[in-house]
């Protein structure tokens, strides 16, 4: 216990820490005051009126930063989901929505989503003029001719708050069109603007009629176009032209020559993820950076309200899809990353990557009392892949709730899966 009281709003007591921005890691109380973390110690003595959580057995990080999000809702059509479901009721602090803003549509990104929500909100914004509409369902949108440099990169100078980085698509759906022109656009704005480019991995787009892509080639010509600090997103990518070679069935060589200059790797979970590549690249060495769930109006299924969560999983066209950031991190543990490597995908690592280390990512005395709190669940739990491969797991991370400026919200989004073990 510490010598002199601290004054303190709220204590969470009894969890397990875990910090890889300063290295903590144990069992340690953490206490608030006026929205601020105000100390850490192995015990604090409640000050008069403190609120004092019992988070015994529970992890205690930094507040979560999901790296990729699509939440403009509405303007992206069925694309987007609402900003606090995915955030705060999913006891995740910050959203990065990926490319739904575009330099036409950021200012009502930021009255319409950002400034609303009790999550913080930030963005990559699109290098194309249309955004994210309705999940780049159209590719004929999304040509050379719907990019304008200038104007994006005015839009992210007078947005600098919000906009910490730029989104492009570099596939063979979009490379049998217009080849890597509009990847080199994005790579111009990033450039002009000084912030990092953030490129999607993954067939998006069917390939033009009566054109082969070599997807390999395609990813051997496109990483050296990346610098440090860029983000190669969908490692673990199902679909062709990803970091696994269709040649050789092994991981590019131009992939780590793109992670040695310091380009660095997002797992966006969403449709893409297979354990099979997932296997094949952690086996290589390669190593996530940051983690996002890329939940979106495609891949998750909103349940009708009133049901239960047996009712909510047992029918595919009721229930939700059985991901959000999570389970992405417990597929990480369960591929044998070690949990203080996976946290530091979502807090540590996502806040360099936004350049905002000075701020989030960390719990240190002084910074704005934004905490996740998560259970570590024992049992036998199965996990699936896109691919419809299963896994079976002893750890099941879910989460319980967080702080978001010291104001608490529960983890009761519709998309927290329920912790349903599997039969022996």
């Amino acid at each position: 216990m510490t010598n002199a009281q601290t004054v303190c709003d709220t204590i969470l007591t009894g969890g397990t820490v875990i910090d890889p921005a300063t290295g903590r890691n144990g069992r340690f109380d953490v206490g608030i005051h006026g929205g601020r973390i105000s100390a850490i110690e192995p015990m604090l003595a409640p000050s008069d009126g403190a609120n004092v959580v019992d988070v015994t057995g529970k992890l205690v990080i930094a507040g979560m930063i999901d790296t990729h999000a699509h939440v403009y809702e509405h303007v992206t059509g069925k694309f987007g989901l609402n900003a606090d479901m995915v955030g705060v009721r999913s006891a995740s602090t910050t959203l990065i929505d990926q490319g739904g803003p575009s330099c036409m549509t950021i200012r009502g990104f930021r009255h319409f989503v950002a400034e609303p929500a009790s999550s913080r909100v930030l963005a990559f914004i699109s290098n194309y003029l249309v955004g994210g509409l309705e999940g780049h369902y159209y590719p004929e949108l999304y040509g050379p001719g719907g990019v304008n440099v200038e104007h994006t990169v005015r839009a992210i100078d007078e947005n600098r708050d919000l906009v910490k980085g730029v989104k492009s698509h570099a596939e063979i759906g979009g490379a049998s069109r217009w080849g890597l022109e509009v990847v080199k656009l994005g790579r111009r704005i990033a450039r002009e603007a000084d912030v990092p480019l953030y490129i999607h991995l993954g067939q998006l787009w069917p390939t033009a009629d009566r054109v082969v892509i070599d997807a390999d080639e395609y990813i051997r010509e496109l990483v050296p176009l990346m610098g440090e600090g860029d983000v190669l997103a969908h490692p673990f990518t199902r679909h062709p032209g990803g970091f696994v070679s269709t040649e050789t069935g092994e991981v590019h060589p131009v992939i780590r020559e793109g992670i040695e200059r310091g380009v660095v790797v997002d797992v966006g979970h969403g449709s893409h993820f297979s354990f099979d590549m997932a296997r094949r690249a952690l086996d290589a060495g390669i190593r996530p950076f940051t983690l996002g769930a890329d939940m979106h109006g495609y891949n998750v299924r909103i349940s009708p309200p009133g049901l239960s969560d047996e009712e909510r999983f047992s029918n595919p066209f009721l229930g939700v899809a059985p991901f959000n950031l999570t389970i992405a991190m417990t597929e990480l543990l369960a591929l044998g990353m070690e949990l203080e490597e996976v946290v530091a995908t979502v807090t540590a690592n996502a806040a360099k990557l936004i350049r905002m280390e000075d701020e989030l990512g960390s719990l240190a005395v002084g910074r704005e009392a934004d905490i996740s709190v998560l259970d570590s669940l024992k049992g036998r739990f199965v996990l699936s892949d896109n691919s419809d491969v299963e896994v079976v797991t002893d750890t099941l991370l879910r989460p319980d709730f967080c702080l978001r400026g010291g104001e608490r919200h529960n983890a009761d989004s519709p998309l927290v899966p329920p912790a349903i073990e599997a039969a022996a």
